[in-house]
């Protein structure tokens, strides 16, 4: 997959004269939107004007300047939906990830206590009363480890 932002590869855009102008247009509405100032539509608006006033892209954002705002703003939203699921999931999946490290660290913690239970003499009721678990949970973890 290739980089078609600005100031990526340069070879390429040297050679496509409108995909030069494209990741150009592109490049000014991301600045106006990240300003913060202006809504979506007044960004896109600012950034198709000042292309034209600059010779980019001119002669099709003139022609079909409607056109163009509007599906701006559509993939604009649409790249931002995307942006903001993407986080969401990353820290659903982040979250996930560290409870089930921390029950992994306490089924650790649970069986180590077992083993040193186990090793001073005491039954698995005994056990399984101190750790606050059930008898089936301490024969469980015995089983995975083979403690004995």
């Amino acid at each position: 997959m290739l980089n078609v932002n600005e100031g990526h590869n340069q070879e390429l855009m040297e050679h496509c004269q409108t995909l030069k102008e494209y990741a150009q247009y592109v490049a000014k509405v991301r600045k106006y939107t990240s300003l913060g100032e202006l809504s979506l539509e007044e960004a896109v608006e600012c950034a198709v004007e000042e292309c034209i006033k600059e010779g980019i892209l001119a002669e099709f954002l003139i022609q079909n300047r409607a056109e163009v705002i509007s599906m701006s703003i559509f993939e604009y939203n649409k790249d931002e939906e995307e942006k903001k699921l993407r986080k969401a999931e990353f820290e659903a999946g982040r979250e996930a990830g560290i409870e089930e490290g921390r029950e992994e660290g306490r089924i650790e913690l649970l069986k180590q206590l077992i083993q040193r239970k186990l090793s001073k003499g005491k039954s698995i009721d005994e056990i399984a009363e101190e750790l606050e678990e059930s008898v089936t949970v301490i024969q469980n973890l015995i089983g995975e480890c083979e403690i004995k």
